[in-house]
């Protein structure tokens, strides 16, 4: 080894040691931030859409006019969602609609498993 390639090395070492070197990536930080307001808006969406599911059900109850805008709206955000879980689990001799109650606990998973991963996550890269 010679000396005009010892120089750079022991400086490198040393600035190591201060913990003055700055390395020549971007900071691991940004990445958790971005990973935590993922998380966050993850977890608005999926509280918002509870309570639509919430709704759907209770207006269920009590039949209410189809032709209603809001209830229109409702309708069209949830059907979809409904409509598979009931195809998935066919109730149809049971008379009463499961597929809300399992949407909710699909959604309660959700926010348990993925939001909280995320969550944590994103304070270890911070």
């Amino acid at each position: 080894m010679t000396v005009s390639n010892f120089f750079p090395l022991a400086l490198h070492i040393v600035a190591l040691r201060r913990k003055t070197y700055t390395p020549n990536y971007y900071p691991v930080f940004i990445l958790g931030n971005l990973l935590q307001a993922t998380a966050q808006i993850l977890n608005i969406v999926l509280q918002l859409y509870m309570w639509v599911i919430i709704i759907r059900a209770v207006l269920s109850w009590v039949n209410p006019d189809p032709y209603n805008p809001i209830v229109q709206f409702l309708y069209s955000i949830t059907e979809p969602v409904l409509l598979r879980v009931r195809q998935l689990i066919p109730m149809s001799g049971i008379g009463i609609d499961f597929s809300p109650i399992i949407v909710l606990l699909a959604i309660v998973f959700l926010q348990s498993f993925v939001v909280q991963s995320l969550g944590t996550l994103a304070l270890r890269l911070q």
